[in-house]
C-alpha cells in the first residue's frame, strides 16, 4: 500500500498542514503508518479531538482526552491514551487525527 498517494499536503514530519483536509478515511490511512487498528476507543478520543479543534481552535492537552474517555467509558482512564497510542498523544494520537503538530509540545 503506498500511502503517500492518497494523503494530502503534510509537514516534513509527517502532521497534514491543513487540519480541515481530515476525514476518517485518511485517519486510517495514518493509523496504519502508526500500525494502529482503530477501535472504538480510538474513534472516541479522536472525535472528541476534532469537536475540541473545531470549537475552540486548539489542539486539546491530553488532560481533556484522558477526561473524556473516563466519562465516556465510566472508568478511570489515566494509562488508556497510551495504550491506545502507545508512542505518545503527539505523535499518534494527534496526527491521526489530523492535528497540526503542537508547538512547543514534546513527542510524549
Amino acid at each position: 500500500m503506498n500511502v503517500s498517494e492518497d494523503l494530502p499536503p503534510v509537514d516534513d514530519e509527517g502532521y497534514l498542514v491543513n487540519p480541515a483536509d481530515w476525514d476518517e478515511h485518511l485517519a486510517q490511512l495514518l493509523a496504519w503508518q502508526e500500525n494502529i487498528d482503530l477501535g472504538d476507543a480510538h474513534w472516541v478520543a479522536i472525535h472528541f479531538m476534532r469537536d475540541f479543534y473545531q470549537e475552540h481552535q486548539v489542539i486539546p492537552d491530553v488532560r481533556f482526552v484522558t477526561r473524556h474517555l473516563a466519562e465516556h467509558y465510566g472508568v478511570p482512564a489515566r494509562n488508556l491514551i497510551f495504550e491506545l497510542f502507545p508512542y505518545g498523544y503527539v505523535k499518534q494520537a494527534c496526527r491521526i487525527a489530523g492535528m497540526r503538530r503542537p508547538r512547543g509540545w514534546s513527542t510524549g
